[in-house]
């Protein structure tokens, strides 16, 4: 026991010195560093490169997240090693005196953290679009007011990522295998739903159209980024081509790939979205061709949401009202699924 007198004299006497100025820089720096890592953030003030970047953040969100443990480990252990019963009665009932009081509330506080964890991990499994649902309703306008940021980030070529991880299950069907054999010359885009002009467009004619570069950063859901050049037909063209009727709300994005389980890939979009200076038809990624891998030989580059929601290999756009009459209504693949959140803003 005089071992553990001398380690807490040395332990309190370093804490009272430095915990004021740990806890003082702590907090803020962990809030800092977690909006720095934010791809709202990062792509408003173009964080994807350079000295202060989101990987910079992340190493010092990670370091002040070791120092809060490690704070945390050697108070436990100091309360548990200088009168666990005296320690535990002021902590919960502010009498300074040893009691079983203490021990008995935290026990009890323990079971109930316990038990409440062990009753809804079942029922949140059991019901996981229950949960999709509440989730949409406690944050859902939260994440539409994050949807006005406007990310506009753009960085220099080279700035761009040496490897960019390809995601997504490769088209299986004969259709798109016998598109891909011949280079992609018979493929065609078609463009209906809610508009006064649908369209079928060829690989020719959407290569002829206007072509926009940009190098930007896609996010994964997953949390890894990366950063390429991207050359393709903007959509705000395709718009003008086609014309959305009043009523059309949201653009409907058809893969010829499958998802996880039966069934072909799709994604809805805004259609205000679809007007951003940055969203682009892509067929061109890093100044070559879109390959097999990153959605060859159309993917849609909609700067303003999450990586899962750029569908690679399109087939199709359809412009509607409301996805609620598509797949399970959620209006994705991976939302009817995978029960991710409609609203994906970046």
């Amino acid at each position: 026991m005089h071992f553990f007198g001398i380690i807490f004299d040395i332990v309190s006497d370093c804490s009272s010195a430095v915990t004021p100025l740990v806890t003082s820089l702590r907090a803020p720096l962990a809030f800092i560093t977690g909006l720095l890592q934010a791809p709202a953030i990062a792509a408003k003030f173009g964080l994807g490169w350079g000295r202060i970047n989101r990987q910079t953040a992340h190493i010092v969100h990670f370091g002040v997240l070791v120092t809060f443990v490690g704070f945390i480990s050697i108070h436990t252990l100091m309360v548990w090693i200088t009168g666990l019963l005296l320690n535990l009665t002021h902590i919960t009932t502010g009498i300074n005196a040893a009691s079983w009081t203490g021990w008995w509330l935290y026990v009890i506080w323990m079971a109930i953290v316990v038990t409440v964890w062990w009753a809804a991990s079942p029922l949140t499994l059991r019901y996981p679009r229950a949960v999709q649902k509440t989730g949409r309703a406690l944050i859902g306008w939260a994440k539409a007011m994050l949807e006005n940021t406007d990310p506009r980030a753009t960085y220099p070529e080279k700035a761009i990522s040496p490897f960019f991880w390809p995601n997504g299950t490769l088209p299986t069907n004969g259709e798109y295998a016998n598109l891909r054999d011949h280079g992609f010359r018979d493929y065609t885009l078609r463009v209906d739903g809610l508009v006064d002009r649908p369209v079928t467009l060829s690989y020719e004619q959407l290569k002829a159209m206007p072509k926009q570069a940009q190098v930007t950063q896609h996010y994964c859901i997953q949390g890894w980024s990366g950063v390429a050049k991207w050359g393709g037909v903007p959509m705000r063209d395709i718009l003008d081509l086609v014309q959305p009727t009043p009523d059309a709300r949201f653009a409907v994005f058809y893969s010829f790939g499958g998802g996880t389980e039966d069934g072909l890939y799709y994604d809805a979009h805004k259609i205000e979205h679809m007007r951003h200076h940055l969203t682009i038809l892509a067929y061109e990624m890093n100044g070559a061709p879109l390959n097999e891998l990153h959605g060859a030989p159309l993917r849609l580059r909609n700067e303003l949401e999450l990586g899962f929601k750029q569908v690679k290999w399109i087939q199709a756009i359809e412009f509607v009202e409301s996805f609620a009459q598509l797949g399970a209504g959620q209006g994705g693949y991976n939302e009817d699924h995978e029960f991710y959140g409609y609203r994906m803003p970046i």
